[in-house]
């Protein structure tokens, strides 16, 4: 049996076997990160589509997934990769050719590299060894994640990343459960994240599962006890993958949603509306 320290599952992998994010393998009592530089998706976004608002607003990021996630959301919009990825078509990309491509870019107004997609910190190494190149060449680096990460890599990765947006998918520790993570990991990724970068948050909003104002007041008050100016990005559901049954979001609700928070944040923005 080999331990995976990155997350909080802290998986205990036999020899041949993965741990809960299909991403990380014993080979011979050796970790390996089997999709390192495997990457899936690539695309020039606006910076905004992450979505960071307050972060170089205007301009273009290269957007780089892979495969594999250490949560099982059944609302997942990129299940495809993240959960039923298998034989998922891949193509390989060194950390140089990142930065190589990275640089290029430039010329299109891009400002560095967004791993985004899947949750990227499953794929630790090649992040952490893309981030380095990127900061490098004077570029920025963006992570997209749901924040289920341990505190030492955390602490690692940090000094190259220049923003995060974070998933706070419920301010309820058992929607956390029921989807696998932890709502005490994620705040304290928040919390730490703050300290080092830029930070925004996007909670997307299900009906009948973290739709409340009482809950949503708790999480903008906390955030607020973090900074006022954490933006929020309060997005709307729409029925996919194992949720098909659940009705999308009424508009009417995430705006009443954004204005509660607006009680405590200073920045709060409507997502899918």
């Amino acid at each position: 049996m080999k331990t995976c320290n990155i997350c909080p599952h802290n998986c205990n992998i036999a020899d041949g076997r993965t741990g809960i994010c299909g991403a990380r393998r014993n080979d011979g009592g050796e970790l390996s990160a089997i999709y390192y530089g495997k990457i899936t998706a690539a695309a020039l976004d606006p910076v905004e589509k992450k979505p960071l608002y307050r972060f170089y607003p205007g301009t273009k990021i290269l957007s780089i997934g892979s495969c594999g996630c250490n949560f099982r959301c059944g609302f997942c919009q990129n299940h495809h990769i993240s959960i039923d990825y298998e034989n998922y078509p891949h193509e390989y990309y060194s950390p140089e050719k990142i930065a190589g491509l990275s640089a290029k870019l430039t010329a299109n107004n891009n400002i560095g590299v967004a791993y985004t997609y899947n949750e990227p910190l499953i794929n630790y190494e090649f992040v952490y060894d893309c981030a380095k190149l990127i900061a490098a060449q004077n570029q920025k680096n963006v992570l997209v994640t749901n924040g289920y990460i341990n505190p030492k890599p955390l602490e690692e990765l940090l000094p190259f990343i220049h923003a995060m947006n974070i998933d706070v998918k419920s301010f309820n520790p058992a929607f956390y459960k029921e989807i696998g993570g932890g709502l005490e990991t994620v705040k304290s990724t928040v919390e730490r994240a703050a300290q080092s970068c830029h930070v925004e948050i996007t909670t997307l909003v299900i009906p009948g599962k973290n739709d409340s104002k009482d809950e949503m007041r708790a999480l903008s008050a906390w955030l607020a006890g973090i900074s006022k100016d954490i933006p929020l990005h309060i997005s709307r559901f729409r029925p996919m993958y194992k949720y098909t049954d659940k009705p999308p979001t009424p508009v009417e609700t995430i705006m009443k949603l954004v204005g509660e928070a607006k009680k405590n944040l200073n920045y709060v923005y409507p997502g899918n509306v």
